[in-house]
């Protein structure tokens, strides 16, 4: 399987040749701001399979473990792109060209999850839009 993806105006894309090792729902405070939802969902892969193309920004910090991991974004849409660790990487589902076909595996930091973070029935649903 190989994933690939984009930023909103592809000046930044890149692959993966590699199965996702995992696909993550995170609840931290730092996903949610980061995204500005309820949560992120990550796709890891390892580092070494992950080919760039194009210049990112990114922001890095240190997790409660002491690693280091950088958020890198598009300089020209500001989409974030993924989080980089050393040894991998988790890339936003959302970027890529292709996610149907993932099935979350994990989910993380669920003391941290907000109560509205799951779709209610009964909702007013519309394909595309709406007002």
């Amino acid at each position: 399987m190989s994933l690939t993806g984009r930023c909103l105006c592809g000046a930044v894309s890149y692959t993966s040749d590699s199965e996702p090792l995992s696909v993550t729902y995170c609840h931290c405070d730092d996903c949610r701001r980061v995204t500005g939802s309820a949560f992120n969902v990550g796709v890891r892969v390892p580092a070494s399979t992950f080919q760039l193309s194009g210049k990112t920004k990114g922001y890095e910090s240190t997790n409660d473990q002491g690693i280091t991991k950088n958020r890198e974004f598009c300089p020209e849409c500001g989409s974030q792109l993924f989080t980089r660790y050393p040894d991998m990487v988790f890339i936003k589902a959302g970027t890529l060209d292709n996610s149907e076909d993932l099935q979350p595996t994990r989910e993380i930091w669920t003391e941290m999850a907000v109560s509205w973070s799951k779709i209610p029935d009964g909702l007013h649903k519309f394909s595309r839009g709406g007002t």
